[in-house]
């Protein structure tokens, strides 16, 4: 399975998606998705939407 990022325009993570479908759902919200890329499979152990990069620790 293939897990996508999504980028605003100034290059921050918006979410990383299972889905296209999810993509194009918070596309529908009105997410200012610039641009979506496939992760690589070591990269796609973690997929949520996040807020911040201190939203990737799951340490805490």
């Amino acid at each position: 399975m293939t897990f996508y990022t999504a980028y605003h325009k100034d290059g921050r993570v918006i979410a990383r998606c299972q889905t296209r479908e999810e993509i194009n759902q918070l596309r529908a919200m009105g997410r200012p998705i610039a641009k979506v890329a496939p992760l690589r499979e070591e990269e796609s152990v973690t997929c949520r939407l996040t807020d911040t990069p201190a939203g990737f620790n799951e340490d805490v």
